[in-house]
C-alpha cells in the first residue's frame, strides 16, 4: 500500500496581512499531481487544515475542493482536527462526503478507522487522535501542578486512548496512527501556535509505543524524525508561514508498507509557495538596492535588517516597498543600538536591569514604573521571535 502522509495546511492563514491563498492554491495542484504521479492508496492529512476556528470562506472551499480532487477517483483521505481547528467544523461536512471515501475526525473516537486499497486489496487500520486538547480530552489537569507531573499525566492519556484506537491492529493489516501533538524531540518554529503550558502538554515517544508500522504527525513546520518505536515523523507544513522556517525544504511523505512489513519512506519535496528569506544589510541602504538591482530572491518575502548611521525616513521606508512587494519587515539598525547590544553581552546583566539604567540615564533619574519594564521585556521577547524565531 502506498501512502501520502501531509498536514498543517493552516488554509486562510496570511503573512502579516499579506494573503496566502494564491500558495496555498498552487500547493493542492501540486498534492494531487504528486498523488497521482506516485499511485498513492492512501492519503492522510495530520491536522491543522485551517489556521483558525473561523477560517474565510475561501480558505474552506480551497479544503473542500482539495478534498474532492484527492479523492476523485477513489482513493481514500483521512484528515483529522489541529490544534488551531474547530473540531466540530472540520467534521462537519462528513456525512455529505463519507460516501467518497472522505473521512473527517474532529474529535477522538471511540475505534480505529478502517479503510482498503482497490489496487493492492490490502486493509489499513488508522489509529487517529484528533488534538487531544484538555478539554476534548475531559481531563483535568491541576494548573498547580509541576510541569513533569502535568506533563506525565497528559502523556499517559494520550498512550491510553492510542493504546485503546490501536487494539484492531492485526498481522495481516497496514497499522498505522496519526495525530496532531508536540512529542519531545521535535524541532518547532515560530508559526506553530503553543499546545503545550511550558512543557506540560507534550507526550513522550513511548506513549507511541502502540505496534503502529509508521505514525503520522502533524504541527511541528519542519519535516522530521522523532526517535521512539517504529517510525514516527511530521510531515511539516507545505509553506513556510514564519520567518523562523526561512530556508526550510518544504515537503510530503510518500510510504511504502505491507502487513507486518518495515515502511519505505520516501521526502517529497515541494515546489509550491514563496520562499521567506532574512536580509542583513551590513552595508546599508547601498547594498539593499545593490540586491535589488541584481534581482536578488524576487519571489521572496523578505525580513530586512539594515544597518543605518542616520535615521531612515518615511519616504525611504515606503520607496523600498514600492521597489518590491516582498518587503515584509524593515528593521533600520543603528550603531548606538549595536553598542548596546554588545555591551548587553559583556555586562552579563539582566535585561530589566540594562533597561532600568538606560532610563534612567535618559530622563535625568527618574525610576521606570515595573509596568513599563514589562512593556519593555514583552517587546523584547516578541522582537526575538521576529529575528530568530522561537521554540514554543
Amino acid at each position: 500500500m502506498r501512502i501520502l502522509h501531509t498536514g498543517d495546511w493552516h488554509f486562510g492563514k496570511t503573512l502579516e496581512g499579506r494573503s496566502r491563498l494564491r500558495e496555498q492554491e498552487d500547493f493542492v495542484d501540486e498534492l494531487v499531481r504528486i498523488a497521482n504521479e506516485q499511485q498513492a492508496d492512501l492519503i492522510m492529512m495530520a491536522g491543522d487544515v485551517y489556521d483558525s476556528v473561523n477560517p474565510p470562506a475561501a480558505a474552506e472551499q480551497l479544503f473542500y475542493e482539495a478534498c474532492a480532487r484527492l479523492t476523485e477517483n477513489g482513493r481514500p483521505l483521512v484528515v483529522i482536527s489541529g490544534n488551531h481547528d474547530q473540531p466540530e467544523r472540520v467534521s462537519s461536512v462528513s456525512p455529505l462526503v463519507a460516501r467518497q471515501g472522505i473521512t473527517l475526525i474532529g474529535l477522538p473516537v471511540a475505534e480505529s478507522i478502517t479503510v482498503g486499497t482497490s489496487r493492492t486489496g490490502e486493509i489499513a487500520k488508522i489509529a487517529a487522535l484528533p488534538y487531544p486538547s484538555e478539554s476534548r480530552l475531559n481531563e483535568l489537569l491541576s494548573a498547580e501542578g509541576k510541569e513533569d507531573e502535568l506533563r506525565r499525566a497528559y502523556s499517559a492519556r494520550v498512550g491510553m486512548l492510542m493504546g485503546k484506537l490501536a487494539r484492531e491492529f492485526t498481522p495481516k493489516t497496514v497499522n498505522l496512527a496519526m495525530s496532531h501533538i508536540y512529542v519531545l524531540g521535535g524541532v518547532e518554529s515560530d508559526s506553530e501556535r503553543p499546545i503545550q503550558v511550558g512543557g506540560a502538554y507534550t507526550v513522550d515517544p513511548s506513549a507511541l509505543s502502540v505496534g503502529a508500522q509508521y505514525t503520522a504527525l502533524g504541527h511541528l513546520h519542519r519535516p522530521q524524525a522523532v526517535k521512539g518505536d517504529g517510525i514516527i515523523r511530521y510531515s511539516g507544513s507545505p509553506l513556510a508561514y514564519s520567518f523562523s522556517e526561512a530556508g526550510q525544504a518544504k515537503s510530503v511523505m510518500m510510504l511504502d508498507i505491507a502487513p507486518g512489513g518495515v515502511p519505505l519512506t520516501e521526502e517529497v519535496y515541494l515546489s509550491s509557495g514563496r520562499p521567506l528569506v532574512r536580509w542583513k544589510a551590513k552595508g546599508g541602504l547601498e547594498e539593499v538596492y545593490h540586491w535589488l538591482d541584481e534581482g536578488r530572491d524576487t519571489e521572496a518575502f523578505i525580513d530586512l535588517e539594515v544597518s543605518l548611521t542616520e535615521s531612515m525616513s518615511i519616504g525611504e521606508i515606503q520607496r523600498l516597498r514600492k521597489s518590491r512587494d516582498g518587503f515584509v519587515h524593515i528593521r533600520p539598525i543603528y550603531p548606538e543600538m549595536e553598542q548596546a547590544e554588545q555591551q548587553y553581552e559583556r555586562s552579563g546583566l539582566p535585561v530589566s536591569e540594562l533597561f532600568r539604567r538606560f532610563y534612567q540615564r535618559q530622563s535625568g533619574g527618574a525610576v521606570p514604573e515595573d509596568e513599563l519594564v514589562q512593556l519593555f521585556l514583552e517587546l523584547v521577547e516578541e522582537d526575538a521571535r521576529v529575528k530568530e524565531g522561537d521554540d514554543e
